[in-house]
């Protein structure tokens, strides 16, 4: 997939303030600073589209951005650490949860894990009810420019044999070189479909 436009449409706190226009919509979920607007970055190659900060939990809101005039990426607000306490930790997670259980537009969700540290705790939990949903979603594990080579390979290695994950589909990806951003483009096309049927990837290869 080729990208020719890319916009911030709305930052909405709830279904009433999302698009109207009946757009696919791919999201974007992960704990906080895991990456996810550097991610959308580079996938648009736009270096500020999305807002990126070093302090976690910035994203308090749905972010939708217009690519192609067809699709929708949402950048969903981190799980974790938020700035404002355990109060709006919890409205965030309520807002995640609505959005990821009823949005009709969702077709797919990336769910990001950073490459250096492994899946946490919280991670396991989005997997399982992103498996619940039963939406198609992708592993993606960011921030692999930050591993030599061999440390990235055995990141993998573990990841591959990691129990309740060592079935799912997933890619490295770095939005600094821009390692993945092919693939993961890619995999957007195929789960943003007219017939809104994915086609089924192979597991990522080291």
């Amino acid at each position: 997939m080729r990208i020719v436009s890319a916009e911030f449409v709305v930052g909405a706190v709830g279904e009433k303030h999302s698009p109207e226009d009946e757009l696919p919509e791919v999201a974007f979920a992960g704990r906080s600073n895991v990456g996810k607007s550097s991610l959308i970055n580079r996938l648009v190659q736009r270096r500020k589209l999305a807002f990126t900060s070093s302090t976690p939990g910035r994203t308090q809101q749905l972010n939708y951005y217009r690519v192609n005039d067809r699709m929708y990426l949402v950048d969903l607000p981190g799980y974790g650490y938020v700035r404002g306490g355990l109060d709006l930790r919890r409205a965030m997670g309520k807002l995640t949860e609505k959005y990821l259980g009823g949005r009709r537009q969702l077709r797919a969700v990336v769910l990001l894990i950073d490459a250096r540290h492994g899946p946490t705790a919280l991670d396991l939990e989005m997997v399982t009810r992103l498996r619940e949903g039963g939406r198609p979603f992708l592993l993606v594990l960011t921030k692999a420019d930050k591993l030599s080579r061999p440390k990235l390979n055995l990141q993998i290695e573990k990841f591959e044999s990691g129990g309740e994950l060592s079935d799912l589909a997933y890619l490295p990806f770095s939005a600094e070189t821009g390692v993945g951003r092919d693939d993961l483009l890619r995999w957007i096309e195929e789960v943003t479909a007219d017939d809104g049927s994915p086609k089924r990837g192979k597991k990522q290869a080291r």
